[in-house]
């Protein structure tokens, strides 16, 4: 039986991990020596691209211990939400290969937003003698977070990891990502941001102070004043947290790695990885509400540069980045090196990704669960956008769930589509200033530790974004919303074709006929404006 032209194209991305795997197998490179019997510290281990992380770091390397920083949350306790993180598919490829992984994985209960990280004294002694490398990724990405939370979060945290790292008694890398829009300010629009240090908006000890000795609602009244070139909370206090690791670090092992967006995986360990609570608020939600056939409008410039890595290219920048920073220490003297992920010279555009959406090709991978005609209007001009999203998306949204709860056939966990869009709109304001502008993010550190690899790790660590095929990354893309989102197996691809084909015609009748329903009531609503004024 021949396979679906979804299932080809998975395996067809799987074949490319062969070398990869090979070359893991073997054991005895340079990077995975430099892991090899590590005890790690993560914070923001529950995240996305935390739970990647550590995925790779087990799989590609012979990790002793992972002391996890969890909070409970939600009444689950630190094991049960690990366990629940575990039983995601992301771990299934490296419980094949080294089913004991788990139990080197340590939950310990801490919150980076707490003084002390919340340890209890014997967890924060456990650490300090036994870890040798801390990876620092918790932080709060919520771009419309007051700025008192963002700071206490993304800055008192750094500065509550960094003094935890001081007391490590074996300490050979601390790693803290960052993120490439720490410094994509208003300012540097259309221009270089560089992998180095720049003036810092508020020294960090003067912000801590800051925001614990003005209430909250004063210091959210004068926030835009404080932020000014920078476009929300996150990046602001992301660019203070990197000044005070600068001026903070002393004698620690520091580097520093900043991705752009993270989105969905390109081949480790399945093409288009990603989950629920990340496709929600990010990019590639877009892209399934398109995929579905109920998103037709997205307001985003065609010509505009997508500033992006996938979430196992980011990962392995982060590994091979710890140990170059080390390993090379003599390159950087004193300084701390820091490496952007950068996607910059590949020079994808808005416009171009939606073209290759078009082809035929990808209407050959479209799900048989879509529910209507898969296309897509991109404007930047927001009031096109705003009477289009009106247009395909409201008055349709609004007719649609009325019938669905007259006639009482809502599928359960589905929300009623005018919720749906109104999340859209909500996320496409959050992000219109990094989808509306173009920052050339300047990879030279990360090209040169790439080139110091050995050509094992340049196998393993594969982090080149500007040399990723986007087609291959879009096709991963599909088949990672269908697997792991809409979860339709990988099969009926051509049901799906077939149906597109007749909802292209069908789109067709029904916009021409909604066209003139709508043409025909403005035209009686003016009619009666004008009996009325006559009157």
């Amino acid at each position: 039986m021949a396979l679906d032209i979804a299932q080809q194209t998975e395996l067809a991305l799987l074949e490319r991990q062969k070398p990869m795997n090979a070359v893991i197998d073997r054991g005895d490179s340079a990077v995975q020596q430099f892991y090899r019997d590590a005890v790690v510290l993560l914070t923001g281990g529950s995240g996305f691209l935390g739970k990647q992380f550590v995925e790779k770091l087990f799989r590609s390397c012979e990790i002793k211990k992972v002391y996890l920083l969890l909070r409970s949350k939600k009444g689950k306790t630190i094991q049960q939400r690990l366990t629940y993180i575990l039983k995601d598919p992301l771990y299934d490829t490296v419980r094949r290969k080294k089913p004991d992984f788990v139990s080197r994985i340590v939950p310990v209960e801490g919150d980076v937003a707490e003084l002390r990280l919340g340890l209890a004294d014997n967890d924060w002694n456990n650490i300090t003698k036994e870890v040798n490398v801390i990876v620092h990724m918790a932080a709060t990405v919520n771009f419309q977070e007051p700025l008192h939370i963002a700071g206490i979060t993304n800055v008192r945290g750094t500065r509550e990891l960094l003094e935890l790292g001081k007391q490590c008694h074996n300490l050979k890398l601390f790693n803290h990502i960052s993120t490439a829009f720490a410094h994509a300010t208003v300012s540097r629009i259309d221009g270089d941001v560089k992998e180095q240090f720049y003036p810092c908006p508020v020294a960090p000890d003067v912000f801590l102070e800051l925001i614990v000795s003005i209430d909250e609602e004063r210091l959210t009244s004068i926030t835009p004043a404080l932020i000014k070139d920078w476009p929300n909370t996150y990046t602001f206090t992301k660019a203070i947290a990197e000044e005070l690791v600068r001026t903070s670090a002393g004698d620690l092992p520091v580097c520093i790695v900043k991705p752009p967006v993270v989105v969905s995986s390109l081949i480790e360990p399945s093409p288009g990885w990603i989950d629920n609570q990340t496709i929600m608020s990010s990019v590639i939600g877009f892209l399934l509400g398109v995929a579905l056939g109920v998103l037709h409008v997205i307001g985003v410039s065609k010509d505009v540069v997508i500033s992006f890595a996938p979430v196992d290219f980011v990962n392995n920048a982060i590994i091979a980045a710890g140990w170059d920073s080390v390993q090379n220490r003599q390159l950087w003297g004193r300084d701390i090196p820091i490496y952007i992920v950068s996607s910059s010279r590949s020079g994808i555009k808005w416009g171009e990704m939606s073209d290759l959406l078009r082809t035929d090709e990808f209407y050959r991978l479209n799900t048989p669960k879509a529910v209507w005609y898969c296309y897509g209007v991109e404007t930047r001009n927001r009031v096109v956008y705003r009477l289009l999203a009106w247009f395909l998306h409201y008055i349709p949204g609004y007719f649609i769930d009325a019938v669905v709860s007259i006639l009482g056939v809502r599928p359960k966990g589905v929300p009623p589509l005018v919720k749906v869009y109104s999340r859209v709109d909500n996320m496409l304001e959050v992000y219109r200033y990094f989808m509306d502008n173009t920052w050339n993010f300047r990879d030279d550190n990360l090209q040169a530790m790439i080139s110091r690899l050995s050509p094992a790790d340049q196998v393993i660590y594969t982090c080149d974004v500007g040399q990723m095929l986007f087609n291959d990354f879009l096709k991963a893309t599909c088949v990672g919303i269908r697997r792991f989102i809409i979860k339709d197996g990988l099969v009926g691809s051509d049901v799906g074709y077939r149906k597109q084909q007749w909802l292209f015609y069908a789109n067709i009748v029904f916009l021409s006929l909604y066209v003139y329903c709508v043409w025909k009531l403005v035209a009686l609503l003016c009619s009666g404006v004008a009996v009325l004024f006559n009157v």
